[in-house]
């Protein structure tokens, strides 16, 4: 079918997609280079402890609490006044998450060492050695973070415009940095990529962090033109008595305290697994990483996109098509991520070792711990749709209770699992958690909107097809005399096509978002 029949949702969703199924490529090269350069050692679990405060500054600031109150607002303004407003509340709002951002990191930044050895804090379980260099990586971060702050509010800005394109490639763009990082700035040693000889600059771990500045400072500049082309134009000042500014931040407020408790259920994963012994942070991470692919492509993709359509939907208050807007999305989303996850899961070990180049023992890890997580795919990716649902309503509250719920759940479980299970006891928290999170928001959006969901006959009929492709996988994992990367990619396309009849309404729907 030719892309331009497609609905404007859908097309959105699909150029997501491509764009994300790029970004996770490009992800998965830069940690296949960081693994086989550093392995599951105490450096790499330094670098990776090290990125959780100045993810929860972007998350709190512009990444994540502020952009997600700032497009239903800015819709609202490109809908009812001018594009002059528009860019006019744009910039007081940037000028004043840039001044915040900037006084937060120096703060993090002189108290970065208590930080990382408090008992409650980052990285209580490490050696003093390694905490030190948790705390240097950390600082050097944060400069990555400003960049951030500012470049998180452009991708919201021309989002709401419904400009996807240099937003969707802006992080591309900070994954070639990484790269970049990773092949040159790390190693000790020159990389030869055919007739090319890539320097060495020999700089380790701190290498890898100059690597994520370049990437930032990236992600930023190729948004620019965005901005050129909606003829954008910066204004002085932060206008706290504006009502626009107002409007942004009482929706920001709750919804920064719910970005809080994202960010501290991972602060805590790390916190408790640095007292599990060298490889269990940076298995979380790569467990979490490897989950992403899926969820980013099909969960994000379609969250993304639906954000400005089913605001600009609450603004004129069509609530039929906004509920229909919603269930369509969540059936097309478990319909794809229940057999993912098993698919997936089964498939999963021979991928792990192939790929990134560990022994057994660190093999076996990451696979059991992405299997952890990758129960809670569902969940995960339906939490997208539904935490948007409440946010295109202008309404913080709902989601801000659900996430301080779930970061209390998931810390508990955690406590609890990772005795008998270690590292994949924390992954198995993180997804019972989530996935409760998932279910509580539609029951009370569903009760918003007096309007139950029908999604029962497609989760049914999901469950049925990833049974079938479970069994297949397995057949083939344990039956198939092949060599173990052809034997995982069998096993990943059986699957699918066994699942796919039992999914194929949904697969339609998809076109018609």
């Amino acid at each position: 079918m030719p892309l331009k029949k497609f609905t404007h949702l859908t097309r959105i969703s699909l150029l997501l997609a491509a764009f994300f199924a790029l970004d996770k490529l490009l992800a998965i090269v830069r940690q296949v280079l960081i693994a086989r350069l550093f392995g599951l050692s105490a450096d790499l679990d330094a670098f990776n402890a090290a990125n959780n405060l100045p993810d929860m500054l972007f998350a709190l600031i512009s990444g994540g609490a502020l952009a997600i109150a700032f497009i239903p607002v800015l819709s609202e303004y490109l809908t009812q006044k001018s594009r002059q407003d528009t860019w006019q509340l744009f910039s007081r709002v940037a000028n004043l998450a840039l001044l915040v951002t900037a006084t937060l990191a120096v703060v993090i930044a002189v108290l970065a060492q208590p930080l990382v050895s408090w008992q409650l804090g980052i990285a209580p379980g490490f050696n003093p050695q390694q905490q030190s260099l948790v705390a240097q990586l950390m600082r050097l971060n944060l400069v990555a973070t400003l960049i951030f702050s500012l470049s998180g509010l452009v991708m919201a800005g021309l989002q709401a415009n419904q400009h996807f394109f240099l937003p969707a490639l802006a992080p591309i763009l900070y994954n070639l940095g990484q790269i970049f990082g990773a092949l040159v700035l790390a190693p000790t040693q020159g990389y030869s990529l055919g007739s090319i000889t890539l320097p060495a600059m020999g700089l380790g771990v701190y290498g890898l962090v100059y690597g994520v500045i370049l990437g930032a400072v990236l992600h930023l500049l190729i948004q620019i033109p965005g901005l050129l082309r909606f003829h954008f134009h910066w204004s002085p000042g932060v206008g706290l008595g504006t009502p626009g500014v107002r409007r942004v931040l009482s929706l920001m407020g709750p919804r920064l305290l719910t970005m809080f408790f994202v960010q501290l259920v991972f602060i805590a994963r790390d916190n408790q697994a640095s007292h599990l012994g060298t490889g269990a942070v940076s298995a979380l991470t790569y467990g979490w990483m490897i989950l992403q692919v899926p969820e980013t492509l099909i969960g994000t993709a379609i969250g993304t996109a639906l954000l400005p359509t089913l605001s600009e939907q609450a603004a004129r208050k069509d609530w039929q098509l906004f509920r229909q807007t919603i269930e369509r999305a969540t059936r097309v989303l478990m319909a794809i991520t229940i057999p993912t996850a098993m698919i997936l899961s089964l498939a999963l070990r021979p991928l792990v070792g192939r790929v990134f180049g560990f022994d057994a023992q660190g093999t076996d890890l990451i696979t059991w711990v992405t299997r952890m997580y990758l129960i809670g795919l569902l969940g995960q990716s339906v939490l997208e749709v539904a935490v948007r649902g409440f946010y295109a309503q202008q309404d913080a509250r709902v989601p801000l209770l659900a996430a301080a719920l779930t970061a209390l759940v998931c810390i508990g479980l955690s406590a609890v699992l990772m005795g008998p299970l270690g590292a994949p006891g924390i992954g198995l928290a993180n997804s019972l958690a989530f996935s409760g999170e998932a279910l509580l928001l539609f029951i009370w959006l569903s009760r918003r909107l007096q309007s139950g969901f029908a999604f029962w006959n497609t989760a049914l009929r999901a469950a049925a097809g990833a049974a079938l492709a479970g069994v297949l996988a397995y057949l083939v994992m344990n039956r198939l005399t092949l060599a173990e990367l052809p034997l995982s990619v069998a096993a990943l396309a059986i699957g699918a096509v066994a699942a796919l009849p039992f999914i194929w309404k949904e697969m339609r729907l998809l076109l018609q978002l």
